[in-house]
């Protein structure tokens, strides 16, 4: 039932916080890897298929500054790019998720290349980067707002990754450590908007379903990883063992 009145600030913020309850860190793959009960290739599969992810937040992020009139925002906006495709003073996020591969024994090349990249995968995070750029510039950056969950579990991976897999090189760690405080930054920044900009009752209603496609596309990209290396049907498998989805460049 839709409400009568819009929540105040306090209300709405509750409101979008308890989304949290359907945050992927629930999900049983992600309770699978911080529990120590993933394989090799399960960790491997995780790795290279959010490395999709990871290269289309800056894309993401242009597309919302792209939409904007707002000077003050653009800028503050800039920094989630540079945080990825790093700057003068950084590598950035997307470097260091490739050392997190290489830590984990995959190769630069077979990541960069996206030859492990999930059909499941690339449809979320591209309907992810699709909506940025037809959405408002408010409604894209409210998407962003699964970020107010995102330092728990980068923090899960710090405490439970190293005790459970010690295969896994330590210098791999970075990019979760450099995302606990530009997550909380993030957030800061785009709550302040969605709260002024989302403010009416169909306002707000809008912005908890923009939230809850955005956790949809998280939890589907695992729901694709487990059929391929949970239950070993990836796709394709009735017909080849061959990995046909394949390609790297768009099409």
């Amino acid at each position: 039932m839709t409400p009568a009145a819009p929540m105040n600030q306090v209300e709405f913020e509750q409101a979008l916080r308890a989304k949290g309850e359907f945050y992927h860190i629930h999900h049983p793959y992600h309770k699978a890897m911080y529990g120590g009960q993933c394989t090799r290739q399960q960790i491997q599969g995780w790795v290279a298929n959010r490395y999709y992810y990871q290269i289309s937040i800056p894309r993401k992020d242009a597309a919302i500054m792209a939409n904007c009139p707002d000077a003050s925002v653009r800028r503050l906006w800039l920094q989630r790019v540079l945080d990825h495709d790093g700057d003068n003073d950084d590598e950035g996020g997307i470097e260091a998720w490739l050392a997190l591969a290489e830590a984990v024994g995959l190769s630069r090349e077979e990541v960069i290349d996206q030859r492990h990249v999930l059909p499941g995968v690339r449809f979320a995070v591209d309907a992810y980067v699709n909506f940025a750029r037809r959405a408002s510039w408010q409604e894209a950056a409210c998407s962003s707002l699964t970020e107010l969950f995102a330092p728990e579990i980068h923090q899960s991976r710090l405490d439970s990754w190293p005790q459970h897999y010690p295969w896994i090189d330590s210098h791999g760690y970075t990019y979760f450590r450099k995302r606990l405080s530009e997550a909380r930054r993030d957030v800061e920044h785009g709550l302040s908007i969605t709260l002024a900009e989302f403010q009416t009752v169909p306002e707000q209603t809008r912005a908890l379903e923009i939230l809850q496609f955005k956790l949809d596309i998280l939890w589907s990209m695992l729901d694709a990883l487990t059929m391929a290396y949970v239950h070993q049907t990836p796709p394709y498998h009735t017909v080849t063992d061959q990995q046909v989805y394949h390609r790297g460049l768009e099409l």
